[in-house]
């Protein structure tokens, strides 16, 4: 399967894209499932069982509201966030839910979306079970996997992926860091310019390029609604929205201060997790608990360079998009799976590479920039403090970003050669996250998420 630029960016809602925009998505697949093979009308009780990562994190995720909106129809992208909240407050009041806005049926969250907090379904951490009965007639069982970045697989879809050999059907497709390079070389394109050449296989070169604009003017109203919003993050931790206060502290700061660009980095990056954590829109880049990192670089190459102009930011998605489809086919981009560094880690090496990409460094460079990237998130766990994505997400997201800035001017002055290979380095993050405990790994069960008094 080719990873397109637009499947590692995807317009969704926080705040996770493995407990909220997954689980949604799939939901909907579900009963949308239902509809068309003219089975929905004769539903009377559906039940959802959530295993492993999704049951120990899902309620601070937000993953029983984002069933709820997917079993109604709803779609990440597009559900207007007003109307959800009102639809949401309806099922649990009345306690009965319009199946697809067709058929209703009762639907009580704590009768019918069932926790097994200490199983697990064979392929992923992330495993959904749905049940869809007539009466007391089971009808239809189906099993869907929440793998990391807003991707959904069934269970049938992830038995044919792992028994797949399938060949590349795109000349300019690659499946390694190496196979990218070696393609670049060969036909003397920049990584972006390839990776423009996989997507206009399916779309035009224009369509491409604004929907490219879209996501840089959906991650950027993001920085500004998060700088914007103060008042409290919900859930039971009661932490303050920082970025509105730092915004002011940075706009009367001293002009003298010659790193103050990494100030702003951070606000940039604290105010897109803000959103996040507060269920708002954002881009998942490639995952939504590391949504701030790409937005920040970005923000920081057009205001802090010389070399900085808008038109280079779709060079810098196509490039950082190319990165991140080579952990998501060689390793993960899931914390349930690997840890943060599946997550943080993936962004800053993508941003790593992006920012290079846009300085004008050559490809390998730009591989050497996300491999440092990477090599210096290695063992990131995910340990979020009550299940929230708030404690250590949000600030881990600023030093992601400054830590994307770093790697990419290391590599930019380097000669183009490093001890360690980008394959190298995402075969050791597969490796490191297979070693690493469950408890380290988006369940709350580890690190600071049981050494942080929660109140």
């Amino acid at each position: 399967m080719e990873i397109s630029v637009f499947d590692i960016f995807k317009v969704g809602l926080g705040p996770s894209s493995s407990h909220t925009v997954g689980p949604m998505v799939a939901a909907r697949r579900f009963v949308t499932s239902l509809d068309s093979e003219n089975i929905l009308s004769s539903v009377t009780r559906m039940e959802i069982t959530l295993f492993g990562s999704l049951a120990l994190t899902g309620s601070g995720h937000g993953t029983p509201d984002a069933l709820i909106l997917g079993l109604l129809g709803k779609d990440p992208t597009t559900v207007d966030l007003n109307e959800s909240v009102q639809l949401l407050s309806d099922v649990k009041k009345r306690r009965k839910i319009n199946l697809l806005m067709k058929y209703n049926i009762d639907f009580d969250l704590k009768k019918h979306i069932i926790m097994k907090r200490r199983e697990r379904l064979p392929f992923h951490p992330n495993g959904m079970n749905f049940k869809a009965y007539n009466k007391s007639k089971l009808i239809i069982n189906k099993e869907y996997y929440s793998i990391g970045g807003g991707f959904v697989v069934s269970a049938e879809e992830a038995q044919k992926d792992a028994k797949s050999t399938e060949t590349k059907v795109s000349p300019h497709s690659f499946s390694s860091a190496a196979d990218l390079l070696e393609k670049c070389d060969r036909e003397k394109l920049s990584v972006a310019s390839l990776m423009l050449k996989l997507e206009t296989e399916k779309r035009t070169k224009e369509e491409v390029i604004n929907r490219l604009e879209f996501i840089w003017r959906t991650m950027d109203e993001c920085i500004i609604d998060g700088c914007r919003s103060s008042g409290l993050l919900p859930g039971k931790l009661g932490i303050p929205k920082r970025a509105p206060l730092l915004l002011q502290r940075l706009i009367n700061h001293p002009k003298s201060d010659p790193i103050m660009a990494l100030d702003w980095v951070n606000l940039y990056a604290i105010a897109v997790n803000e959103e996040n954590a507060s269920g708002q829109r954002v881009v998942t880049a490639p995952t939504n608990g590391a949504a701030g990192i790409i937005p920040a670089v970005i923000r920081y190459f057009l205001e802090f360079t010389y070399e900085s102009t808008v038109d280079k930011i779709p060079d810098f998605l196509l490039t950082a998009g190319a990165i991140g489809a080579l952990y998501k086919k060689n390793a993960s981009l899931s914390g349930a799976e690997v840890g943060c560094q599946g997550e943080v880690g993936v962004a800053c090496s993508m941003a790593a590479a992006g920012l290079a990409a846009v300085l004008g460094a050559d490809n390998a460079k730009i591989a050497q920039a996300a491999e440092i990237g990477m090599e210096h998130n290695l063992g990131l766990t995910c340990d979020p403090i009550a299940g929230l994505v708030q404690v250590p997400c949000i600030e881990r997201n600023a030093m992601g970003a400054v830590k994307a800035i770093n790697a990419a001017r290391l590599a930019i002055l380097s000669d183009g050669k490093h001890f360690v290979s980008l394959d190298s380095v995402i075969r050791t993050m597969r490796q490191t996250g297979a070693d690493m405990k469950a408890k380290y790994k988006e369940t709350s069960r580890g690190g600071l998420a049981v050494n942080v008094i929660e109140c």
